[in-house]
């Protein structure tokens, strides 16, 4: 920290009221570790320390951009120059230190005698944390949201009452006379000084509610597209929200492994039972205690998985290979498949190359050829010649597809034979089931041979799907 300690530490209160009156939640040992942190990376460069407090400070990556955009208005120029103190704003004024010394003796006068209002005055003049902390704390302000367009000129005026700016007004005004009788027409003018602080101060607090109503629209309006993206067919979406669901797959995955985990974690401890602890207890009456815990046995769980990467999936496909990627690393014993015409095994694949290459890799014939024509039946039959044998009640096996056969057998007493040897057969078919037996699709045949059907034409689908299967592979 440098030799100007006190200097550093005002600033950054006066940043962290600011972030609080921004919507951030600090507390102080957050504030502490702020300024901690801020000493670990210096103040040579302000990206280090921006990326230093957004550390402490952004819990969700939402929050990012309020944060930086947060951040740069406290250091805008042109706030800086203003942020300074009372004394010192109208020490640029051009007021001379005798009429300031004035000032703060009428000041204290008022204190002594216990002017209601004067310590509202004082905040709200000075402005910087004082005024964060006020507007921060303000009940008013916190109940400005999206919908509030029509009432902000009123909650404005709310929150301008509820921070005291009516009292500073008539606190002022009682100090007017005072000044003119200490200093006669610089009295006056320092006087009026006094009141246009006051007013941007009040147009301060305006803006406060302006853009506290703004962000909240804009959280609304991000929460809307992100719901649009999760209800979206996806063969209705642009490149670029193909970008983000896929990336909200990906999301998706990485939460279900971490639940995977927290349950192998739990189940290795074993599970609480409070009746047989309770009566362990009563031999020693309770001293020692000990707690009790009990495990049940569960069976190792095997996921296959078999994908359809054909042209008729070509836009569900790419979430579809995310999704198979995840399943293989969600369940240890798992093996992934692609198939068009012919069936093609992933597992390798995936297990030794990076999720983007592999999905890719497989997307793109580089495990089977994608330019020829589904045909559910020849994969079928080909899985069940190669590892029907391998399958066993701890098996779940789950097929990806639309079951468009393009006109050739659709082999459907193929999964009879896979259900009969498996602890269940789930489909996820990626086009709406008003389609199911249309034209081509065998689904109608498909469907009642399976354990469960999905249909995941949507991100939302897909994200229910994955957590149904992920109780049933426990």
């Amino acid at each position: 920290m440098p030799a100007n300690h006190r200097a550093v530490v005002r600033v950054l209160d006066e940043l962290l009221w600011a972030l609080r009156r921004d919507g951030f939640e600090i507390s102080t040992a957050q504030a502490i570790d702020v300024a901690r942190a801020v000493e670990a990376v210096g103040l040579g460069r302000r990206n280090r320390v921006r990326e230093a407090i957004a550390c402490l400070v952004v819990r969700r990556a939402g929050e990012r951009a309020r944060f930086d955009a947060s951040f740069g208005r406290f250091f805008e120029p042109g706030l800086v120059a203003s942020r300074g103190t009372l004394w010192q704003r109208l020490e640029a004024r051009g007021f001379a230190p005798h009429e300031l010394d004035a000032l703060s003796a009428l000041l204290g006068q008022l204190a002594a005698a216990g002017a209601d209002g004067l310590a509202s005055m004082q905040a709200l003049l000075d402005r910087a944390a004082d005024l964060d902390r006020l507007l921060a704390n303000s009940t008013i302000a916190r109940t400005v949201d999206a919908h509030s367009g029509l009432m902000l000129g009123y909650l404005t005026h709310r929150v301008i009452g509820e921070t005291g700016v009516g009292r500073a007004r008539q606190t002022l005004a009682s100090l007017r006379p005072g000044l003119a009788d200490a200093l006669g027409e610089r009295g006056r003018a320092l006087g009026d000084a006094l009141a246009e602080e006051l007013e941007a101060t009040e147009e301060a607090i305006r803006a406060f509610v302006k853009r506290a109503h703004e962000g909240k629209v804009a959280d609304l309006e991000r929460e809307r597209g992100q719901h649009r993206l999760a209800t979206t067919p996806f063969s209705a979406l642009s490149d670029t929200e193909i970008h983000d669901v896929r990336r909200a797959v990906r999301r998706l995955a990485e939460r279900l492994g971490g639940a995977a985990r927290v349950r192998a974690r739990h189940a290795r401890r074993g599970r609480f039972e409070p009746h047989r602890t309770l009566r362990r207890a009563l031999r020693t009456g309770g001293v020692p205690f000990r707690i009790v815990r009990t495990s049940r046995r569960r069976d190792r769980p095997k996921v296959f998985v078999l994908c359809d990467v054909s042209d008729s999936v070509l836009t569900a496909a790419g979430f579809l290979l995310e999704f198979t990627y995840a399943a293989q690393e969600l369940f240890h014993r798992s093996r992934t498949f692609v198939f068009v015409s012919e069936l093609g095994e992933t597992t390798h694949l995936f297990e030794h190359e990076p999720a983007r290459s592999a999905i890719d890799r497989a997307w793109r014939g580089g495990v089977v050829r994608a330019g020829e024509n589904s045909n559910y039946g020849r994969a079928l039959r080909q899985f069940e010649t190669l590892h029907l044998h391998e399958l066993d009640r701890a098996t779940t096996v789950v097929i990806l597809g639309d079951g468009r056969t393009n006109f050739h057998d659709a082999a459907p007493e193929a999964l009879d034979r896979i259900r009969a040897r498996s602890r269940a057969l789930l489909w996820l078919c990626p086009e709406p089931r008003g389609l199911w037996g249309t034209g081509d699709s065998a689904m109608a045949r498909y469907a009642p041979r399976c354990t469960a059907v999905y249909e995941v034409s949507c991100a939302r689908d897909l994200e229910r799907a994955a957590r149904r299967l992920v109780m049933a592979g426990r």
